[in-house]
């Protein structure tokens, strides 16, 4: 069996450890093996291909897996803190402490401010709770 297979198995490996524990540690590790599989065609000497592994790896963990996190992360967001929360509307019936609706997305969600904020405003959508949109007056 040549270097390059065995260096190719632990690639397949480490994306089976980072398939069943997904925290974009060990993709690193299967990207560093399959360069180095690739260079053990070339390269015959196990101390170079060491060398090669732990480069290339240390390299993806500083540089790849900063940006996969930062990606994962970003699309785990869901639900109405994804659609809603940030984004602006604008008021269909005066909005109190007590009542108040807002139209986003030509949806009409009951809204609560601390202040009056009369019909026709625009505000930014800051939290909610349950069905009910918490909104400060756009700037």
């Amino acid at each position: 069996m040549g270097a390059w297979q065995i260096l190719a198995g632990l690639g397949l490996l480490f994306l089976i450890l980072e398939m069943t524990v997904p925290t974009m540690f060990f993709l690193n590790f299967a990207v560093g093996a399959f360069v180095t599989a690739i260079c053990a065609i070339y390269i015959f000497n196990w101390y170079a291909l060491t060398i090669i592994f732990v480069a290339v790896s240390m390299i993806s963990l500083i540089f790849l897996r900063p940006l996969l996190v930062k990606q994962t992360h970003k699309s785990q967001e869901t639900g109405l803190a994804a659609k809603y929360i940030g984004k602006t509307a604008k008021v269909i019936e005066t909005v109190t402490p007590n009542s108040g609706v807002i139209s986003i997305y030509d949806e009409r969600w009951e809204a609560r401010s601390d202040h009056e904020i009369p019909q026709g405003s625009e505000v930014i959508i800051e939290r909610n709770e349950s069905l009910v949109m918490y909104v400060k007056e756009r700037e």
